[in-house]
């Protein structure tokens, strides 16, 4: 692990002679590059080489900004969040109900996500792998994961409910699970436009809302917090 920020993330700014704003474009060209052929051939059938030749750049070009197929996808994963962000955010503005603002978060993610579906589903097999390197919960995928949990810290901060002290700490990154959940759901939904992962939005947050709720009331308190210890002994 003695690799630097850059080796692990891709290589930032741009060959000797290209401006700054010609770097971001070649780097977004090779990462779109990269998952169109992701979604088209399979993660291990897509090269550096194949991504680098469709881009139009050169093989040593495309490994001056990305080290490896990995360092691709985890700036696919950062664009990613800062996209859904960048819907989320205006969308639950000015709305406090809690599993309202969760629900429009949870659509907003969707709604980004829906044009790479059919990149999900080849990725799937090796994002779902605990070795990987690609998987959300991996190392290398921690400035990604960081700001989902950071969206969902939001979605809770901001709303009317009244929260435990203890869980309003950890609910968002249970939340965060629960979105790996349903972000699975999707990938293996093959209903028109994802239907049924909207329902299954639709329907669960406003039970989500009503049981975080409960949890300020006296019997659920104890519960709850033999959960929480839980959830931290299994972190550690």
């Amino acid at each position: 692990m003695a690799a630097s920020v850059n080796d692990k993330r891709g290589r930032e700014g741009a060959p000797s002679g290209a401006s700054p704003r010609r770097g971001e474009q070649t780097r977004a060209l090779i990462v779109d590059t990269a998952v169109r052929l992701f979604a088209e051939h399979g993660y291990d059938q897509t090269t550096m080489r194949r991504v680098a030749s469709d881009a139009g750049v050169s093989l040593g070009n495309a490994y001056y900004y990305f080290g490896s197929k990995e360092h691709l996808v985890e700036a696919f994963y950062d664009r990613l969040q800062a996209e859904i962000r960048a819907a989320a955010v205006p969308a639950i503005a000015g709305e406090r109900d809690f599993a309202t603002r969760l629900r429009t978060a949870l659509h907003a993610a969707v709604d980004v996500m829906t044009p790479y579906h059919g990149f999900a589903g080849k990725l799937i097999k090796t994002a779902t792998d605990p070795a990987s390197p690609v998987s959300p919960f991996s190392e290398q995928s921690a400035p990604a994961r960081e700001a989902s949990i950071g969206l969902f810290r939001e979605v809770v901060a901001d709303s009317t409910t009244r929260l435990d002290a203890r869980l309003r700490d950890e609910l968002p990154e249970l939340l965060w699970l629960g979105h790996m959940g349903i972000t699975l759901y999707w990938v293996h939904d093959t209903s028109p436009g994802q239907r049924r992962t909207r329902l299954l939005i639709d329907r669960a947050t406003p039970l989500v809302g009503r049981l975080v709720e409960l949890t300020r009331l006296r019997v659920l308190r104890n519960v709850t917090h033999e959960v929480l210890e839980l959830v931290r002994a299994l972190r550690a």
